[in-house]
Order: C-alpha cells, then structure tokens, then sequence
C-alpha cells in the first residue's frame, strides 16, 4: 500500500478525484489542513462519487502531526522543485508521496529535509494538474510493485 498525502488542498474535484484513485488502488488518503473546502463540499462529492467509504482517510491537524501519525516508510515531496524525475526512484510498499496545494505547492521548510520528485513537463510551465499528477506518480509506483493486489 502506498500513502497519499494532500498538504493544505483547496480545490474540491481535485481531491474528490484523488479519493477516488485511492479507492481503486488502494492507497491510502492523508489530509494535512487547513483544507481550502469542507469535507462535505458538494463538488468533493461528486468527484469521489461513492467511493468514500472504500478509501482509508486520515485528516492531520498539520504537517507535524502528518509526520508523527503517519504510518510510511519513507516520504517523498512532489514538485516543479525537484531535480529527480519520478521514474527515477524504486519505490517500495509503504511509501508515502507528499503534495502540495494547487496554487503555493509546498513551503520550503517542508521541501527541504525531503528527497524531491518531479513529472517531467515543457519548461516555463506552472505545474499539472494535482490529481493527474498524484495519479502518474502512484502508479508508476505501483507499476514497479508489479501491480500487486490489482486486478
């Protein structure tokens, strides 16, 4: 299993979209706040549809607490910031991917201590769409794990 972590979200459809990748693959959810919408919201619901109930989610009070709670083996950052592509990395079960808000990504404070992984993209661009991007990250994970457990 893999861990999915979502540090301060603010688009609904997006984590609504990403529910529902976990739900099919098994990843876990971890919500760092503040988020920018209710968990309730009616966009995150019809994203996610109903697979909210087939998703383990934890919600974080901070990144701190994420940290401390969490149950990964190891954590990596994902941003524009980072210097090694994604398919670089052998991943192993238990591994966590740590995201950013659409808008900010991840403060430098929490980028730094972490190994930084990056989506190829054509230079001078802003960023992809985080819940296109948490899915090629996860299932080039997954792809490595043989895709263990799915069908």
């Amino acid at each position: 299993m893999f861990h999915i972590a979502l540090h301060q979200p603010e688009i609904p459809p997006n984590t609504g979209n990403i529910i529902r990748l976990c739900a099919n693959t098994g990843a876990s959810l971890h919500l760092i706040h503040p988020l920018g919408f209710v968990l309730d919201d009616k966009k995150l619901q019809r994203a996610g549809l109903d697979y909210h109930e087939w998703v383990s989610t934890q919600q974080h009070q901070n990144f701190a607490e994420f940290q401390q709670k969490a149950n990964y083996s190891r954590l990596f950052a994902v941003s524009t910031k980072g210097q090694q592509y994604y398919h670089q990395v052998q991943y192993q079960a238990n591994d966590g991917f740590l995201f950013g808000a659409e808008t900010s990504g991840l403060p430098a404070e929490i980028l730094e201590p972490l190994e930084v992984i990056r989506v190829p993209m054509l230079a001078n661009q802003r960023s992809l769409n985080l819940s296109n991007t948490v899915a090629i990250v996860l299932y080039e994970a997954l792809r490595q794990q043989q895709f263990e457990n799915l069908i």
